[in-house]
């Protein structure tokens, strides 16, 4: 038998495929086949386009096919009527906190589907090094909403809260943080740790430095994700601003929580922007709301935009008590608080859906309603009249619209009733 080349298989075996597809390559979709789902007759907004208008868009395998401006009722198998609402990509939050039983404030991520629209989510430090294999087996792994994680540098994670995770700073664990961010390369992105005086107590920069430590022993381009509100001291806040590199995320950056003493030490000061805040920016760290039940003032968020430091991400910091506080840290909701700080409508879905997933993976198709992208969608209401908004100090604004999470659809597959029928049935 005549041996072949590596070259000529390739030939073959490519010419094989072409006589099998009748001489020509198949397209993703035929005349004569049917989107699963058309989402039809909503404004969709998908700024990963600098796209707004009315819209068709059909979805097939879990990937979008079309958007369109018509997509006949006979091209589809099933359809949603979204005329009049709000369609974009599906919400994707960067601090959550979604490993419920392993972590002291986990909600199920499948829970918030119906009060957030949202298709990805990040685990924020529930899990340490300690117990991040049962968020990858028992939640990530069952659950539909894409789930990706922060480890935090204390061992154990938040499963001893309220109890302080690191006033002991051998729970601290750089080598095992950074064996387990090495270990699972497809859904961690770095390394969390909170710098609050009341978690770290005197421990100064130390908790920070062994992150850092922990994200370059792993050999990937781990990031961190750094909790302020309320740091021990002044200077402390410039010290930890000073330390972060560039695609960091700083989360709470708008909290007007206190310190033990009572002071306000976090990057805005007595009224001005921290010169550390603006260069931190420059350099690229990731500037994230995190809103939460105690890490979200009107005064320093107004302030720090005034002076050059506008989020990049908005996020809820949502878990089982920031959702039962006055600010209602629900993540349309939270950006609803930014359409009352004169941002616009686009700016707001894309610092919920483009900007996080940047942070997550550049190169990921989800936040987007691109063709070829995952079928992940939200289908908001932008509802008209007065509102009044609370933060986490009680301080209120008065808004002139919210959004109202409708339907989410996760892979080309909608939440909630009528129920998707298997592949092989279809």
């Amino acid at each position: 038998m005549r041996k072949l080349s590596r070259r000529s298989f390739m030939h073959a075996t490519a010419g094989s495929a072409l006589a099998l597809s009748g001489g020509m390559a198949h397209g993703a979709m035929g005349p004569n086949d049917k989107f699963d789902l058309v989402i039809k007759g909503g404004e969709v907004i998908d700024p990963s386009q600098q796209l707004r208008g009315k819209r068709d868009i059909g979805i097939r395998w879990g990937i979008v096919e079309a958007i369109e401006a018509d997509i006949p009722a006979a091209r589809t198998s099933r359809m949603i009527d979204a005329s009049g609402k709000l369609v974009t990509p599906g919400l994707v939050d960067l601090h959550a906190h979604v490993f419920p039983y392993g972590s002291a404030i986990g909600i199920p991520a499948d829970e918030l589907v119906p009060h957030q629209c949202t298709t990805t989510v990040v685990s924020a430090g529930d899990a340490g090094a300690n117990n991040i294999a049962a968020l990858r087996r028992f939640i990530v792994a069952q659950t539909r909403t894409r789930i990706h994680a922060f480890i935090h540098i204390a061992n154990m994670g938040l499963s001893a809260f309220p109890v302080p995770e690191l006033y002991n700073i051998d729970f601290a664990q750089v080598d095992a943080c950074a064996m387990a961010v090495a270990e699972n390369p497809d859904f961690v992105l770095g390394v969390k740790v909170r710098m609050s005086e009341n978690v770290i107590a005197k421990h100064g920069l130390e908790p920070l430095k062994r992150g850092i430590l922990a994200c370059e022993r792993s050999g990937r381009p781990a990031k961190m994700m750094v909790h302020i509100g309320g740091v021990e001291t002044p200077s402390l806040m410039s010290d930890i601003l000073n330390l972060l590199r560039p695609g960091d995320v700083l989360t709470h950056a708008y909290s007007g929580a206190p310190n033990l003493a009572g002071a306000f030490t976090n990057i805005v000061q007595d009224g001005k922007i921290l010169p550390a805040a603006l260069e931190a920016k420059k350099r690229g760290v990731v500037f994230d709301v995190g809103h939460g039940g105690g890490s979200f003032d009107f005064r320093v968020c107004e302030a720090a935009i005034q002076q050059g430091c506008a989020p990049d991400v908005i996020s809820s910091d949502i878990h089982v008590w920031s959702g039962n506080t006055p600010g209602m840290p629900f993540l349309p909701w939270v950006m609803s608080k930014f359409l009352t700080l004169g941002f616009t409508l686009e700016q707001v879905i894309a610092m919920a859906t483009t900007a996080p997933m940047k942070s997550i993976d550049p190169a990921s198709k989800a936040g987007t309603l691109k063709v070829g992208a995952p079928g992940d969608v939200a289908i908001m209401e932008l509802v008209q009249g007065p509102v009044n908004f609370v933060d986490t100090r009680n301080n209120t604004r008065t808004g002139q619209a919210y959004l109202k999470p409708l339907q989410t659809v996760i892979n080309g597959v909608p939440f909630g009733r009528p129920y998707q029928p298997p592949f092989s049935m279809r």
